[in-house]
């Protein structure tokens, strides 16, 4: 197993745990009508590898899961990185 493996691994963890954090930063600002993480910083953590803490997120929190267009860019997100990850890997 290549040496890169593993802190990539922990760094995608992190990554994903960071992506659920806000999310449950801007429920809690929606919450309280405070200002709002902007979406296009949730679709970014997303889009950098945060998709499946975005996700669990979604259903955790039950934020955003009604929102269009943001429910629709996530799950475009979702599809190019499976494409993406289906090409790595045949």
């Amino acid at each position: 197993m290549p040496a890169v493996i593993l802190p990539s691994l922990l760094a995608l963890i992190a990554l994903n745990l960071f992506t659920m954090l806000r999310f449950w930063q801007d429920k809690q600002r929606a919450i309280a009508g405070r200002r709002r993480i902007a979406e296009a910083d949730l679709l970014g953590l997303a889009l950098i590898g945060g998709s499946p803490g975005a996700l669990l997120a979604r259903r955790m929190f039950r934020h955003k899961t009604r929102k269009q267009p943001f429910s629709t860019w996530l799950f475009l997100i979702l599809a190019l990185q499976a494409g993406i990850l289906a090409g790595l890997l045949a």
